[in-house]
Parts: C-alpha cells; sequence; structure tokens
C-alpha cells in the first residue's frame, strides 16, 4: 500500500491504543472480528467505508475517519470503493457473482467490455483506460491458483444486442462457453422462465477470502458499496442461495450460452 494509505492505518492503530483496547475489543465494540482488525491494521485489507463509519459512530469522532477515507481517494484517479474491491477480488478463494445486466467483468471479451460503456458518459481515454483495467483483472483467473468463480446471470443478458456491432455477442457467448468449461469457473444462467425472483433489485458479488471471511460489492447508477458488515453479507449469501437456486443446472446453463451463441451467428 501507498504512503496516504500507510498513513490512515497508521492513524487507526493509534486511535485504538488511545481508547486502551486491544483488537478483539476493539472489533466487538464495531461489530468487526479481532481478525479483521488486525488485517486492517496490518495493511493486509483495505479500510472501507463502512468499517471506518462503524468507527466514527461507536467512539464519536465527528467522521474523522471517513474524512481520511474520502481524503486517501482522491488521491488516485480509480474511485476509492474500486480500488478496495480489487484488492479483494485479488485476495479472494471463492467468488460469488450475480449480474443481471452485463456478463461479469471477468469473463468479458475486450469488444464487450468496451461496449457496455457506450453511451457517452466515459471520454475515449477514460474508456481505453476502464477496459484495459477490467482485461488485466481478468489475470487471477489464469494464475497457479485462481479462485472459484460462480457466476449466475440473467438469460436476458445473452440475449441482449449490440447495437452496430455485428458478431460482437457470438464471440462474447463463444468465449463464456470456452470459461464457463474450466473446473474453476461454474456460469449458471437463470431462465426467461423463471419470471420474477429476488435477484432483480441489482446485481452484487461476494467474496470469501483465505480465513473464511466474507466481503461484498453492489452498486448502482451514482455509486458503488463495498459492504462488509458481517450482518449485511450474511443477507446479501442468503439472497445468493435464492437466485441460484432459480438458476440453471452448470450442464444446462453452458448448452444454453451455446444455443444463444448460434443464434447471433
Amino acid at each position: 500500500m501507498g504512503t496516504a494509505t500507510n498513513y490512515v492505518l497508521g492513524e487507526l492503530r493509534l486511535f485504538r491504543a488511545s481508547v486502551k483496547l486491544s483488537q478483539e475489543e476493539f472489533g466487538r465494540k464495531i461489530g468487526y472480528s479481532g481478525s479483521h482488525v488486525s488485517s486492517v491494521e496490518t495493511g493486509g485489507r483495505a479500510p472501507t467505508r463502512e468499517y471506518t463509519k462503524a468507527i466514527d459512530d461507536q467512539f464519536a469522532t465527528g467522521g474523522r475517519f471517513e474524512r481520511m477515507l474520502r481524503e486517501l481517494a482522491r488521491l488516485d484517479t480509480d474511485p476509492a470503493w474500486l480500488r478496495e474491491w480489487i484488492e479483494f477480488e485479488r485476495e479472494a478463494t471463492t467468488l460469488r457473482w450475480f449480474e443481471l445486466a452485463y456478463l461479469p467483468g471477468l469473463l468479458q471479451t475486450e469488444r464487450y467490455a468496451r461496449a457496455t460503456l457506450a453511451g457517452g458518459r466515459f471520454t475515449a481515454e477514460e474508456c481505453d483506460r476502464i477496459v484495459a483495467g477490467r482485461m488485466e483483472r481478468q489475470a487471477v483467473l489464469s494464475r497457479q491458483r485462481p479462485p472459484q468463480l460462480i457466476a449466475v446471470v440473467d438469460e436476458s443478458v445473452l440475449r441482449r444486442p449490440v447495437l452496430d456491432a455485428p458478431g460482437l455477442m457470438a464471440e462474447q457467448l463463444d468465449h463464456l462457453a470456452e470459461l464457463a468449461a474450466l473446473e474453476h469457473v461454474q456460469v449458471h444462467v437463470v431462465p426467461v422462465d423463471a419470471g420474477m425472483y429476488l435477484g432483480l433489485a441489482g446485481q452484487f458479488i461476494i467474496a470469501e477470502l483465505p480465513d473464511g471471511t466474507r466481503v461484498a460489492y453492489a452498486d448502482n447508477q451514482l455509486n458503488a458499496q463495498i459492504v462488509d458488515a458481517p450482518a449485511d453479507v450474511a443477507r446479501l449469501a442468503k439472497t445468493w442461495e435464492i437466485v441460484r437456486n432459480e438458476a440453471l443446472p452448470r450442464r444446462q446453463s453452458i448448452e444454453r450460452i451455446k444455443e444463444v451463441a448460434k443464434s447471433w451467428t
């Protein structure tokens, strides 16, 4: 981690020492485990907005640590949530990913990734940077010990056309089918005839870390959020199980992906 981040971690350690609490005691006060506090203080886990807010609320600091985190975010061109999430993504042993609108970023082709940014919200330079970053993140799936990726996608994602881009969806779904055949990648499709289901509320990801703890990510049109409060992650995990049960089994999902891929040729 950089100098600015190390400064924030140092302030967190000093603050805990000033209130004369062990990591375990401090964790109980703010709703986290002692091992979580230790991981943050030693730089093993990025401090999240929820984590710093829990400290500020419990100890009435006047928002001191939330402000630090915001200032830290201004020192980087990427938003704070993205930098935090990339660290969790790299560390994860399992990623459970539900997507309602797009295919998961780790499974996208470069052309598809670029198409998701269309519409004028980003400049050409910003698009190049975002796509390059997304392609770089995909390296986690080809490392020596990759995470187990379990992705659930709504079938509408497979059938949504990309205008003025002939061949793009066929190329993307062929790529998806190849990845879905890998031992450490599972892709499940929620069929159109599933009707209304809980996943329609929005996409999310749950990362399981080497120590068994979990952290989640969710976003909307305005912002993204890293969720690491155990109770909130548990609620998302319950939602995951409900959504996963609506999806087709792995083999049938691959067949559905291949079937839709042919419709694009």
